[in-house]
């Protein structure tokens, strides 16, 4: 086993392994661990960052309007959506990048990268007459943001032996995630004071003659990127065992479970991340009167936390089980919504609202770690299966496992990232037409019923076993 353990114990200085085999346990014990653990807790890192410049617009663009812009309401929702798309398409590519260009590159390059929307965006809220094109241009640039996500998870993917895929992957997601709980606690904290004077941070006066450091709600995070950038390139690794081209991860997508299980990850992930863009807007045209940038980071921070928890009891009870309950609760919660609506405008009860909003963020991010979990398994097992009935050795069965996996978590992450625009969009047009959210509710509402068949038919029972 010394010659197993010798790469590995390079220190982090990019330096690519070439033997690696978590599923060895005498390997993982001496040296394979401290490495994954050391990617894993940088990868976090970098993810939450992510997380914090993908949904900047759910915390600027509720204060545009209070310094000088003009927006309509449609058009502000329209900001806190267009990064979930860029971020949403940009995941198919960055789903394929980790076996063909390494996780310690491309987490480097993926994570500085981030650094142009965020100071573009802190001189861009200091000009009133900046054109509305152009903050669509900077939204869609913090859409890369998002796509990191695919392949950190990808990434991370490759370090952990399929018995810790669900505890590994759900800390990775799950504290990445918290990025936006953590962005919507420090921006409205960041904007309340003058930190960026010297860098050209004037301020601006809002409507009440208060005056606000819009651009810090981006600028804040430009240091900690660049820290981040650093701790990858020279803190993370290569992996030899990961190399695959672009076609041969390709034929992931000619499976069936592939689509079913996308499916699944756009009702829980799609609907944290959804929540988390549109939330503070919709309290805002129900509930005018309340302060909601106080309390609107708790959703995304319960949710947050709830996915890291989400992985580890799917790896201990079973991941078709967690998500079916957690689908159910989510159905029984959303129904719950139309009791604490306004009607025209009257009534409502913002505390029951803010509630059963706060367990539907939980169950969203729980969600998202029992699906993730289901995923890994489901993946490396049809993979593995498929491989040793062609007569394949372990070696390539094992190979392959991996690399569909990692193809497939990126992909589905792509999928479920959409929830993020059609979410604030649905709430938008519903209000629109309507005046309500209601509608919009009634959609999700349905899907949720759509999804606990899903997993119970195709999943849950034995014989679909």
């Amino acid at each position: 086993m010394s010659n197993l353990a010798t790469p590995s114990e390079k220190k982090a200085s990019g330096a690519v392994i070439q033997n690696w085999q978590p599923e060895n346990a005498e390997f993982w014990q001496q040296s394979g661990k401290r490495i994954a653990s050391r990617n894993l807790w940088i990868s976090v890192f970098c993810l939450l960052l992510a997380f914090c410049v993908w949904m900047l617009f759910s915390t600027v663009a509720v204060n545009l309007n209070k310094v000088g812009f003009n927006f309509t309401t449609d058009q502000l929702f329209l900001l806190t959506a267009l990064p979930s798309v860029s971020g949403a398409l940009l995941r198919v590519p960055y789903s394929f990048v980790i076996p063909m260009f390494g996780g310690r590159r491309w987490t480097a390059f993926s994570t500085g990268f981030l650094l142009i929307p965020c100071l573009w965006l802190g001189f861009a809220v200091q000009d009133p007459q900046t054109p509305f094109a152009v903050f669509v241009f900077i939204s869609l640039l913090c859409g890369f943001a998002g796509a990191n996500f695919a392949s950190s998870m990808g990434n991370i993917s490759f370090f952990y032996p399929k018995a810790q895929q669900g505890g590994a992957l759900g800390i990775n997601g799950g504290l990445g995630n918290l990025g936006v709980s953590v962005m919507q606690l420090l921006a409205p904290l960041a904007i309340s004071m003058a930190i960026f004077s010297f860098f050209g941070g004037q301020g601006q006066v809002t409507n009440d003659g208060s005056q606000m450091w819009l651009e810090n709600a981006a600028w804040i995070w430009v240091p900690l990127l660049f820290i981040a950038t650093l701790a990858a390139w020279f803190g993370m690794n290569d992996l030899a065992a990961s190399k695959a081209s672009l076609r041969q991860q390709l034929p992931v997508l000619k499976r069936a479970h592939l689509w079913g299980l996308s499916l699944l990850y756009l009702a829980t992930f799609g609907s944290f991340i959804g929540f988390s863009a549109g939330f503070a807007m919709l309290s805002k045209t129900q509930f005018p009167d309340i302060v909601i940038m106080k309390y609107a980071f708790f959703g995304p921070l319960l949710g947050a936390l709830a996915r890291s928890a989400g992985g580890v009891i799917s790896d201990r009870f079973g991941g078709v089980r967690v998500t079916l309950i957690n689908f159910i609760v989510m159905a029984l919660f959303t129904a719950l919504v139309f009791m604490a609506l306004p009607t025209n405008g009257q009534g409502g009860s913002f505390p029951l609202f803010f509630g059963i909003f706060m367990v539907l963020f939980l169950t969203a991010g729980l969600g998202s770690g029992s699906t993730y979990q289901m995923i890994a398994v489901i993946f490396r097992k049809i993979t593995w299966d498929s491989v040793k009935a062609r007569g394949g050795s372990d070696e390539q069965a094992q190979q392959e496992a991996v690399t569909d996996t990692a193809a497939a978590l990126g992909f589905i992450s792509a999928i479920g990232a959409a929830g993020g625009f059609f979410i604030p969009q649905t709430f938008g047009i519903s209000l629109a037409m309507t005046g309500s959210p209601a509608g919009a509710m009634k959609i999700f509402l349905v899907f949720y019923v759509i999804c606990i068949l899903i997993t119970w038919l195709v999943y849950g029972r034995k014989a679909a076993r």
